[in-house]
């Protein structure tokens, strides 16, 4: 019995263990814990997070340019019928006619021959050298803020996603509410009814207000299931685990307190988008330096060791060794290349004209993005006052009407009219808050308040 009892413990906690391990895992976040999950798991911002890496690794490889260069080379040679020179024949011993047909001369008894070498090159000066030094740093900051604008456009899609799963979830409380009031009152008139003070019709028209009611809700929940997905997908998170928010709406604030006039003119230099363009121009003044590096001679050092094994039979082939060495400058002057630098030249002055036309064209532009953000934020939050208080009119309404109508001087066409009105209320406060918060995102990212 025992033996049985300590089986079916084991098996037990297999299965358990089994079961923990197969359960998806599950999170509770709030919105800021969301965005630094994006930050860490998001495909996009790992990717420029791996670009970061790359443009390091370019910097190596620019700086190692202009270090020494080692390399060794080996060879072995066996000419299986050794090379010859041709010319006159001065073994004659008589005057060499310069008409007469030319004989060979063997090169050399040699059959075997093994080489080794080991060569240094040093770059002592170039232009072009020093000025991508320079160009590779700026590349590598040019990296570092595309990540930060892979940040920012993850932050704002995290955002906006996670804002829509929370007025879903505001919305699925309104239909519950609206489907609690809608069934007392079924259950009150369907009792009026049996008791012959109200006619059926009555009672079918709430029947079918709450069945659309319920199908709504069912819509609804199914939408909130996909957005929760959909958050998820943004964030970089497996869809299949679980997810759940902690930030509420209540705690959200929307003002209008977004005004171009309440912050710096020369906000958009903080803009992303507007220091990459910087670091463009940077990049096009650092070619320009580079083309004319080139007009600038370069200069480096040279050397070499070798060592050659020379027999004509393999036994004796590596019983002495002929070295030869060097050492050595070298110097290039460009002289003329038939106008292609001054045209190379010529063309990356003009690339700089035009990055920096391109600098000023966004500047204006983000102005009046950030001015449109503005006004739509500022619209977004007026409709949104507005139904606000449409819905509490609609509530006060409905609430007038079914007193009315309890009291036998209203009809229940006031009443379905009035919950049809604020069913309809409720939707567009839903939409006019999702609206609202999504433009209040825009305007933060327009007046660059998103790092």
């Amino acid at each position: 019995m025992k033996h049985i009892l300590l089986i079916t413990s084991l098996f037990c906690a297999t299965v358990l263990t089994a079961v923990a391990q197969q359960a998806p895992a599950s999170h509770s976040f709030s919105l800021a814990d969301a965005i630094k999950y994006a930050h860490e798991h998001q495909d996009s911002v790992k990717n420029a997070q791996l670009d970061v890496q790359s443009a390091e690794y370019k910097v190596k490889e620019t700086i190692g340019t202009g270090l020494p260069q080692i390399n060794g080379s080996a060879t072995f040679q066996d000419f299986i019928k050794p090379p010859v020179s041709v010319g006159p024949n001065f073994l004659s011993g008589g005057p060499i006619d310069p008409k007469a047909r030319l004989i060979t001369f063997p090169f050399g008894p040699i059959k075997y021959n093994n080489t080794y070498s080991l060569t240094l090159n040093q770059l002592l000066f170039s232009g072009t050298f020093i000025v991508g030094l320079q160009a590779v740093k700026t590349f590598k900051e040019l990296s570092f803020r595309s990540l930060s604008r892979s940040k920012i456009e993850s932050s704002v899609n995290v955002t906006k996603a996670y804002y829509q799963v929370l007025v879903s979830g505001e919305q699925v409380k309104l239909l519950d509410a609206n489907i609690e009031q809608l069934k007392q009152q079924f259950d009150q008139t369907s009792q009026r009814n049996k008791q012959g003070f109200v006619e059926k019709i009555d009672v079918d028209r709430l029947d079918v207000q709450y069945n659309n009611l319920l199908t709504n809700r069912e819509n609804v929940v199914r939408s909130l299931t996909l957005y929760n997905q959909m958050l998820k997908f943004q964030m970089g998170m497996p869809i299949e685990e679980e997810l759940v928010l902690t930030d509420k709406l209540a705690d959200l604030k929307l003002d209008a307190q977004v005004g171009q006039n309440t912050v710096d003119t020369s906000f958009y230099r903080n803009r992303i988008e507007y220091k990459l363009l910087e670091t463009n121009i940077t990049l096009n003044q650092l070619d320009v330096k580079s083309r004319k590096a080139e007009f600038l001679p370069s200069l480096g050092l040279n050397a070499g060791l070798a060592g050659v094994f020379q027999e004509n039979q393999t036994k004796y082939l590596y019983d002495n060794i002929y070295y030869n060495s060097y050492f050595g400058l070298s110097l290039n002057v460009p002289i003329f290349s038939g106008g292609q630098r001054v045209a190379r030249l010529r063309q990356s002055q003009i690339n700089v004209l035009k990055a920096k036309n391109d600098l000023s064209n966004a500047a204006n532009g983000f102005k009046l993005q950030a001015n449109a953000a503005n006004l739509t934020y500022l619209n977004s939050l007026q409709s949104l006052n507005n139904q606000k208080r449409s819905r509490a009119l609609a509530q006060e309404v409905l609430r007038v009407s079914k007193i009315k109508y309890e009291q036998g001087v209203g009809s229940s066409i006031e009443v379905t009219q009035a919950q049809t009105e604020l069913e309809t209320a409720d939707n567009q406060y839903i939409e006019a808050l999702y609206n609202a918060l999504l433009s209040k995102v825009d305007a933060d990212k327009a007046y660059a308040r998103i790092n």
